[in-house]
């Protein structure tokens, strides 16, 4: 029998609480409510949760000060910051004080499902994500080469950009997931002992990422297991050399990341890469 995770949520609106017990599974969650963040800190002397999801803005106490005393207390537990205030600064401050995942209100339901499972499905639960610097404008990271770190980081940059078109939106971000997907496996070699440097810029006219692995780069011309190496009527060939090679179907990551920004630049060692976003207006 599959025991019920436990989950706290911590908000001064009922009908976030409503929402959420609506939406998340009785049969595998067990929710209990607090309306401030000094409530919240008084039922976590009570019991231990698998998972804590709070609000930013609440009275008494508010969810980052909550963020910040529970990774003292309770450092195990996982915590997902959600607000309506969705700014830069709540979201830096939100991975320096080690939140495990945050996004921004409104929010759709299957978003929410979707980010409460990855939370709780996740293995170990040890911070990967190590902030080297933050600015609203330019945020640099360096992340533990693990898949899960991988979709972590990409919820939380994700949220920098909700002020764009959806469709900029998704583009943007699927195409750093893939450039950032590589860097961990080919350069990283999935070693958790190694890590990734992430860079996200923000200007008026562009938005920049920058990831730089560990890896001794590559070349195009030795990229027979990806798309991009391809001839025009032979689109598939890299399948089946990833085949013999004993690769996870895909390779179309750099070819289709191509499309989908303004600019892919690479270092001379391959190891490095700018994708480029122009921004209208």
């Amino acid at each position: 029998m599959t025991v019920a995770k436990t989950i706290l949520v911590v908000d001064d609106d009922p009908d976030i609480h409503k929402l959420l017990k609506a939406v998340l599974p009785p049969a595998t969650c067990s929710i209990d409510d607090a309306y401030d963040g000094l409530e919240a800190l008084s039922r976590l002397e009570e019991r231990r949760y698998d998972l804590v999801l709070t609000d930013v803005r609440m009275p008494k106490l508010d969810g980052l000060e909550l963020l910040r005393r529970i990774g003292e207390a309770r450092p195990e537990t996982r915590v997902v910051v959600m607000t309506a205030e969705n700014t830069p600064v709540n979201l830096i401050r939100s991975i320096r004080e080690h939140a495990f995942s945050y996004f921004s209100k409104p929010f759709s339901t299957s978003a929410v499902v979707e980010i409460v499972t990855q939370t709780l499905c996740a293995p170990d639960w040890r911070d990967d994500i190590e902030v080297l610097s933050a600015k609203p404008d330019w945020i640099a990271l360096r992340l533990c080469c693990k898949f899960e770190t991988a979709d972590r980081i990409l919820q939380f940059l994700r949220e920098l950009g909700m002020d764009l078109p959806a469709e900029e939106q998704e583009d943007i971000a699927t195409a750093f997931r893939e450039l950032l997907l590589n860097a961990i496996e080919h350069g990283g070699k999935l070693d958790p002992k190694k890590n990734v440097n992430v860079s996200f810029v923000r200007t008026k006219r562009a938005i920049i990422y920058h990831v730089r692995d560990p890896g001794e780069g590559f070349s195009f011309e030795a990229l027979s297991h990806a798309a991009v190496a391809n001839a025009p009527d032979d689109p598939f060939a890299h399948a089946e050399v990833r085949g013999q090679l004993g690769l996870r179907p895909g390779g179309f990551g750099i070819l289709m990341t191509r499309r989908m920004v303004d600019e892919l630049i690479y270092n001379e060692k391959g190891n490095e890469v700018l994708l480029i976003k122009h921004l209208e207006g």
